[in-house]
């Protein structure tokens, strides 16, 4: 018998925004009721972390990838379609028409190598900002640039009549 996982493709299923996860769980209970292992092999719904940062507090947050779907790695047939079309908060598949549309080798892999660990700050370049702790506590200065990697920012102030630039951490300021 041949390894039927290598003829298994993911598929990218429509659900109603909110039920991604209803619909990862109900469709897994599916699988076990009705011996679906061979066929249907993994549901997925891809999550970034993300570290956001609001009034001076970091936060970690996982935030969904792609809102309002779900990936099934399955052999598509009638029944594994049938199974997936039919569970509650599936709108359909991905695909011209009723014709479920596998995603590419590339495409897979693009996936899998996605960055996690972005960060997600209330400021931009050209925003002004106050420092809300350390020796600059107080001081109002205008964001010039933003370092991710080292979540760290470099803002103008005013010192002696000169515009001076300051490095502070993003734990540091807020935004006015």
């Amino acid at each position: 018998m041949a390894d039927t996982n290598s003829e298994a493709k993911w598929y990218v299923a429509h659900t109603y925004s909110g039920y991604e996860n209803k619909v990862k769980v109900d469709l897994e209970k599916t699988i076990e009721n009705r011996g679906l292992q061979n066929e249907i092999f993994e549901v997925s719904v891809p999550v970034v972390s993300t570290v956001e940062l609001k009034n001076g507090v970091e936060k970690q947050v996982d935030r969904k990838i792609f809102p309002g779907y779900v990936l099934v790695r399955m052999i598509m047939n009638d029944e594994t379609w049938y199974v997936v079309r039919n569970t509650r908060g599936v709108t359909g598949f991905v695909g011209p028409g009723s014709k479920p549309v596998p995603l590419s080798e590339k495409e897979v892999e693009a996936l899998q190598n996605r960055e996690t660990g972005e960060i997600v700050v209330n400021f931009a370049e050209g925003d002004s900002v106050v420092v809300t702790q350390g020796a600059w506590k107080d001081t109002v200065g205008v964001v010039r640039t933003i370092n991710a990697p080292k979540r760290s920012l470099t803002i103008a102030v005013e010192m002696f009549g000169r515009e001076t630039p300051v490095e502070l951490s993003f734990a540091e300021v807020k935004k006015l």
